[in-house]
C-alpha cells in the first residue's frame, strides 16, 4: 500500500478527524469547553491536521495530529474524566473500523473461507467506483485498528498513558508523572529501534491488537 494513495489518504483524514473530535466531543459532555470554543468538536479534517504530522504519514505510515486542548479544572472528577476523554479517541476509531466492516460486508460478497483480508482485497473485473469504496472502506478499517492500537501504548503522549493513570493509586501518582515525561523518549527509542535496528516492538504490538480486531470481525461476518 502507498502512503500516498488517494484512497489511503482519505482513510487517515477519516480516522485523525473521528479520533481527534471524539476527545473534544467527551470534553466538552463532561463539562470542559475548551475543545469546543478551538473548533475541535469537529470532523472537519482542517481543524486537526497537523503539518509535520500529516506529512509523517504519508512518509514512513504512521504520524500524528494537533492534540485537542483538554483543560481538567473544567471536571467534576479529573482523574475520571481524563482517562475517559484519552479513552474516547482510540474508542471511536474501533466504532470506525466496524462501521466500514460492516458496510463493507453489506455491500460485498463475503466468502474466501470467511477470511476478512480477503474481503478487503480488491478483485479484478469489477467497475471503477465499486473499486474506489472498497478500497476506501478497506482501508479504514486499516488506518483506523493502527490508530487505535497505537493510541492504546501506555507510553505519553498517547492516551493509553492517560488511560493508565485513571487506574494509578493516588500514592503513586507522582511517581507515574515521572515516569510520563520520560515517554516521548521511549516512545523515539521504539521507533528508531523498529525502523533502523529491526526490533518491531511497536509493529508487533499494533499489529497484535489490529489481528485481534480482525478476527472478531470475521467471526461476526460469519454468523451474518
Amino acid at each position: 500500500m502507498t502512503f500516498l494513495n488517494p484512497t489511503f489518504i482519505i482513510a487517515v483524514l477519516i480516522g485523525l478527524s473521528v479520533h481527534e473530535a471524539a476527545h473534544g466531543y467527551v470534553a466538552y459532555k463532561l463539562g470542559d469547553p475548551t475543545a469546543k470554543m478551538n473548533e475541535r468538536v469537529s470532523l472537519n479534517p482542517l481543524a486537526h491536521l497537523d503539518p509535520i504530522g500529516t506529512l509523517m504519514f504519508f512518509i514512513i505510515g504512521f504520524g500524528w495530529a494537533k492534540p485537542v486542548p483538554v483543560d481538567p479544572r473544567y471536571f467534576k472528577n479529573p482523574k475520571r474524566d481524563n482517562m475517559l476523554v484519552a479513552l474516547a479517541g482510540p474508542a471511536a476509531n474501533l466504532i470506525t473500523a466496524f462501521i466500514c466492516f460492516f458496510v463493507l460486508i453489506t455491500l460485498f460478497e463475503f466468502g474466501n473461507g470467511g477470511s476478512v483480508m480477503s474481503l478487503m482485497s480488491i478483485s479484478g473485473g469489477e467497475s471503477t467506483t465499486i473499486i474506489l469504496v472498497q478500497r476506501i472502506l478497506s482501508r479504514s478499517i486499516f488506518v483506523n485498528l493502527v490508530l487505535m492500537a497505537f493510541n492504546l501504548l501506555p507510553i505519553a503522549p498517547l492516551d493509553g498513558s492517560k488511560i493508565l493513570e485513571g487506574f494509578i493509586p493516588y500514592q503513586y501518582e507522582r511517581e507515574y508523572a515521572e515516569f510520563m515525561q520520560r515517554g516521548p523518549m521511549i516512545l523515539i527509542v521504539l521507533i528508531v529501534a523498529g525502523m533502523f535496528l529491526n526490533i518491531p516492538i511497536l509493529s508487533s504490538w499494533v499489529f497484535g491488537i489490529s489481528t485481534v480486531v480482525l478476527n472478531l470481525m470475521g467471526a461476526i461476518a460469519g454468523i451474518i
